[in-house]
């Protein structure tokens, strides 16, 4: 097992560096010049000053701005240069903003960790629940109604679900913030739960559906299996039966979705924080791929393909302890 996790994490590191790669050249393939845009608000500053800078002036600036972030010198040795500040684990300052990458990143890392943690929660207890349920009143209708409701919700993209969450809570029935977040040791806890709400349940609804009908299917062949069928003859109550020897023995598909639900998880914070302006990483990356700050763009990619890989090395160690029948080598 030791030697298995030291591959996978040997691997693991190869294949983030590989994504580096990737996304360092693509940012510089996209259209727009971000130094451009800094020199036209500096432009705004000086007219709005009294002074009309010329078209060799705002070159100059230009020139200065690109020698200053390094854009002037190759992308190969742009990269050499970023991929050894950040073995030092140093990711600079924004190039739009100024703010120290590091320090911003952290701190709204906490916000979308604590959104993140709720809603896997969230989603694991109802998930594993309803698909229980359905599994063991299989055909009633119970069943029909959580496979239908699941199969809706699996289709149903994020953005749409916050719309419609803002709609019924937010306007028709004014009972939740549709904006805004702190976290509950940061000012009123009240206040913080309420916001809370409503980017969890976006968060949690699609992967709520997606596990209960993984959990229904898992469950369902485990019921059919004879062991089952002689814990039922033998007289054993109905949930003995399901939580010693049904759902312990169907949890293999489960994990596998786990990784996945991690996955999911920061990959939707994206939208959801940028519809809820929740001030976590997913709002920071679209600001920053809307003014084109490479530095964040890289850092806050290179974090989500850690994370990415991490719960995958996650997800292989849990099959083992589920299931020891397991053998790494």
């Amino acid at each position: 097992m030791v030697n298995y996790i030291i591959r996978r994490l040997i691997y693991s590191v190869f294949l983030v560096f590989l994504v580096s790669i990737v996304v360092f050249v693509l940012m510089r393939m996209l259209p727009g010049d971000p130094v451009m845009d800094m020199v036209e608000q500096q432009i705004a500053e000086m007219v709005q000053a009294g002074h009309a800078p010329d078209l060799e002036m705002q070159q100059f600036l230009r020139n200065q701005l690109m020698t200053y972030h390094g854009l002037d010198r190759p992308v190969s040795v742009q990269f050499a240069h970023w991929l050894g500040d950040v073995i030092r684990l140093d990711f600079g300052r924004s190039m739009v903003r100024g703010f120290d990458i590091v320090d911003e990143v952290g701190r709204r890392m906490v916000v979308s960790i604590y959104l993140a943690i709720i809603s896997m929660v969230v989603t694991l207890i109802f998930g594993i629940l309803f698909g229980t349920i359905a599994a063991v009143r299989n055909g009633k209708l119970i069943d029909n109604v959580i496979t239908s409701i699941s199969n809706f919700g699996m289709t149903v993209p994020g953005f749409m679900i916050a719309i419609l969450l803002i709609w019924v809570f937010g306007f028709l029935l004014d009972l939740l913030p549709i904006f805004g977040f702190q976290l509950p040791w940061m000012g009123d806890p009240g206040r913080s739960v309420r916001q809370t709400i409503l980017p969890v349940l976006t968060m949690s609804l699609g992967g709520i559906a997606g596990l209960a009908r993984m959990t229904r299917s898992a469950m369902l062949d485990v019921l059919n299996a004879d062991y089952v069928r002689t814990a039922w003859a033998k007289g054993m109550r109905e949930k003995a039966v399901i939580f010693k020897h049904v759902l312990k023995n169907g949890l293999m598909p489960i994990v596998s979705g786990v990784g996945g639900m991690i996955r999911g998880l920061f990959g939707g914070s994206v939208i959801v924080e940028s519809i809820f302006v929740v001030p976590g990483v997913g709002q920071l990356l679209v600001m920053s791929m809307l003014s084109l700050d490479y530095p964040v763009i890289q850092a806050v990619t290179l974090l989500m393909a850690f994370i990415t890989v991490i719960s995958n090395l996650i997800t292989d160690i849990l099959y083992g302890w589920v299931d020891p029948r397991i053998q790494y080598s």
